[in-house]
């Protein structure tokens, strides 16, 4: 019986991770015969879990939405997690979810583990919480564009460019990022055929969602680096394209990873992509390189560098 309690434990918490699991897939789990897994999902439907099965080659197993939340199975890093998610939460960065926040960490405070309540304390004593102003995020598009994201199904949305250009896209999602007080969407594009990183604020998912697809592979860098350099040229209202006369590895030496994309030309010059609130800055910035540079595309740079090279003369008159 304790063998069967712990298998049943086991595979509840398989039917929690992931939406549709074929009896093959189960019983290569569970390491039992596919007859054992339609035996213990009727023992968890008399428990009061809503298992639901559908025939058929592409059929299998899923756990459904019941009258009650059942229990959930987590591990120590999950548990973790959820707790500083829920602390975070409640800071305001998700609306109008602080208050509900509370509670739910309030729950699971109480039945966490002494080694877990420990870490999640010290992680939040040296933590500081600085507010933010960007813009607050529906939990429900949070919640949509998870789950899109874990049971791999196409995605249609209404979204608006940073310059209010409205479009609507087709997209493969996999991960949600939060960098700089913002949600990101990493998805594929099917549209365009390429990686694309979509502020989760300007857009607005279409329902329902649309067929299941098969994985790609996520981009090379990593989803994070990815997010990151997106982030970095995406947000200037700003952008131009200079010239400098240095090897890639010098300039590189010299600017943060975030600061523009470099492109090798030859072993004395690359090109700097980068982006700036206004040329001004910009130019700003690429002085304190310390290096030659040339405008390749950016009239109103261009400008800027006419018009300060023109106050440098006359101070020098």
């Amino acid at each position: 019986m304790l063998e069967t309690s712990a298998r049943l434990l086991r595979l509840l918490s398989l039917l929690q991770a992931h939406q549709h699991w074929t009896g093959p897939e189960l019983a290569k789990r569970l390491d039992v015969t596919t007859r054992t897994v339609r035996n213990d999902v009727e023992r968890l439907r008399s428990l009061g879990y809503p298992v639901e099965a559908t025939p058929g080659v592409a059929g299998g197993y899923r756990l459904g939405a019941g009258a009650a939340l059942p229990p959930l199975l987590l591990d120590d890093e999950e548990a973790v997690a959820i707790a500083v998610g829920l602390r975070t939460a409640a800071g305001g960065s998700v609306a109008g979810i602080e208050e509900t926040s509370v509670r739910a960490l309030a729950k699971l405070e109480q039945v966490l583990p002494s080694r877990l309540r420990h870490r999640v304390n010290t992680l939040n004593s040296y933590t500081v919480q600085v507010p933010g102003s960007g813009p607050v995020v529906d939990p429900a598009v949070l919640t949509t564009l998870t789950a899109v994201c874990r049971d791999h199904e196409r995605l249609r949305f209404d979204y608006s460019s940073h310059s209010g250009t409205a479009s609507v896209r087709t997209v493969e999602p996999y991960r949600l990022a939060h960098l700089r007080g913002r949600w990101y969407l990493v998805a594929f594009d099917l549209d365009r055929a390429d990686w694309r990183t979509f502020r989760v604020d300007r857009l607005t998912p279409r329902v329902p969602t649309g067929p299941r697809f098969e994985p790609r592979d996520l981009p090379s860098e990593g989803v994070a680096s990815y997010v990151d350099q997106g982030v970095s040229t995406a947000m200037w209202e700003f952008r131009a394209r200079i010239r400098v006369f240095a090897p890639l590895s010098v300039v590189a030496a010299r600017l943060p990873a975030t600061a523009g994309e470099l492109t090798e030309i030859d072993e004395s010059s690359c090109y700097l992509d980068a982006g700036s609130d206004d040329p001004g800055m910009l130019l700003r910035y690429l002085s304190m390189l310390d290096l030659d540079f040339s405008v390749a595309e950016a009239p109103e740079l261009a400008a800027e560098v006419r018009r300060l090279a023109a106050r440098y003369a006359r101070a020098l008159e």
